[in-house]
């Protein structure tokens, strides 16, 4: 954390400025989504000493998505879109559906979203020849759509060069909500999803370690060797849930600038993002990954 090894990461273009959410600087990590009470946590846990210590950076991560488990609003995003149609879902129609805010807190209650024939699905959550125990969706295989119904698998549609373009599935119109009239037993995943008639693209920058080594100090050619080179990867063409979008754009662009936090979400099945604090406009929304859900730091 060295001023003049920050300052040479920001003058010489490796990083877009001090608020870089790679940066470990407090603007830096306010524009990746982290809040007071994270940094706080891990300040009260680490504590002080006189000697020079390292902490190992899942740790911090760790007091992240503590925080955040407990507060920030879950919502349906699709990250790397293919089409999914409903085949047998009457055309020109829709419904709403209530879902959970916070899982772990009633009190912050509910939000609705609206089904339609035709919504977006990961591309990851298809396979046309699965491999043994894979229970996503694959021709046959029964899913749950979150909040929605039970669908079935049926095929898929290709393009010229082979490329998947639309997955196509049937559903039960007595599985409203996720439980079968009949009871039975699924066994497939439940996957998250958006209403492609009800949704807007956005900006989703993922983000990794700046540095590639865990002491960048200690490597033979510099600090400057062991910069990560795949610690942003940028995605446009997401679909959101337009109820989201709402609460986002609501957060004044031009004050979020000046330094208060942005709104932060959990983005299902998928990690923990937040409404960039610079390069969002009310027609190019951007949105930050703040942190995995999967806690990989060892207790």
């Amino acid at each position: 954390m060295s001023k003049r090894k920050l300052r040479q990461l920001v003058e010489e273009g490796y990083v877009s400025g001090w608020d870089d959410p790679r940066m470990p600087t407090l603007c830096g990590l306010r524009r990746r989504g982290y809040t007071a009470q994270a940094l706080r946590n891990f300040c009260d846990r680490i504590g002080v000493a006189k000697a020079a210590s390292t902490v190992e950076y899942g740790f911090l991560e760790h007091c992240l998505r503590e925080d955040l488990n407990l507060t920030a609003q879950r919502t349906m995003a699709v990250l790397h879109p293919v089409k999914l149609t409903v085949t047998n879902y009457p055309e020109g129609t829709g419904e709403a559906f209530d879902v959970e805010n916070n899982p772990t807190d009633p009190t912050q209650g509910t939000h609705s979203i609206t089904f339609s024939r035709h919504l977006w699905m990961e591309a990851d959550d298809f396979l046309e020849e699965p491999i043994p125990k894979y229970k996503r969706m694959y021709p046959g295989n029964e899913v749950r759509l979150k909040g929605a119904y039970l669908v079935k698998c049926t095929g898929c549609v290709k393009d010229e060069q082979g490329n998947i373009t639309e997955v196509l599935c049937e559903y039960d119109p007595d599985s409203r909500g996720g439980d079968p009239a009949d009871g039975r037993k699924v066994k497939g995943a439940t996957l998250h999803w958006v209403d492609a008639e009800n949704c807007a693209d956005a900006e989703v920058r993922l983000y990794e370690n700046l540095f590639s080594d865990a002491n960048p100090d200690a490597a033979p050619g510099g600090f400057l060797s062991v910069l990560n080179p795949d610690s942003l990867t940028v995605l446009n063409g997401c679909k959101v849930e337009k109820a989201m979008i709402g609460e986002a754009a609501a957060f004044d662009c031009a004050e979020n600038r000046t330094g208060r936090n942005a709104p932060t979400f959990q983005f299902m099945r998928t990690g923990y993002f937040c409404f960039d604090n610079r390069d969002s406009t009310a027609d190019h929304l951007v949105f930050n990954r703040s942190v995995l859900l999967k806690d990989s730091f060892k207790k």
